[in-house]
């Protein structure tokens, strides 16, 4: 894999290793989001941690869940930290009918310049396409964006040979 990539997994994403995997979409996004955690893992990619993700993840009732998504995040590269310019940011794309955590891990991933915020929200997804032109990332799903980048890579591959 040649471009390092900067991600910012959702708390969603961050959980789905850790979900019943006899659904086949949730096995799959599982996979991808474990093959992205290693590519940032071995420091090809980039991950992206933020007060936002702790301060969610912190919510869940699960203390041994808590802990084992909280170790996948320790490999996270870049630390974004709230700040005025992050909540002013989180209160123009709640006003687009965000989640006030949607919103501010939106924030946060244009923050940091993440190349991608990835997600297995339908709903957050849908939302994000629907707003595209005025959300400074590209919003995916694990699944989908890993097959592009594993393909781009892939075409790169051929045509330098």
């Amino acid at each position: 894999m040649s471009k390092q990539y900067k991600i910012y997994l959702d708390a969603c994403c961050l959980n789905r290793p850790f979900d019943d995997q006899t659904q086949s979409r949730i096995y799959l996004e599982a996979q991808a989001v474990m093959t992205i955690l290693r590519e940032c893992q071995s420091a090809n990619w980039k991950l992206i941690n933020s007060s936002a993700l702790i301060a969610e993840l912190n919510q869940m009732p699960d203390l041994e869940r808590l802990q084992n998504v909280k170790k996948l995040l320790d490999i996270a590269k870049i630390k974004v930290t709230n700040s005025a310019v992050i909540e002013k940011r989180a209160a123009e794309l709640q006003k687009l009918g965000f989640s006030s955590y949607d919103a501010t891990h939106i924030a946060s991933a244009e923050r940091s310049q993440a190349d991608v915020f990835l997600t297995t929200d339908d709903r957050l997804f849908k939302k994000a396409q629907k707003n595209s032109q005025i959300i400074n990332v590209l919003i995916g799903n694990p699944v989908q964006w890993l097959a592009e980048v594993i393909q781009a890579e892939e075409s790169n591959d051929e045509t330098s040979k």
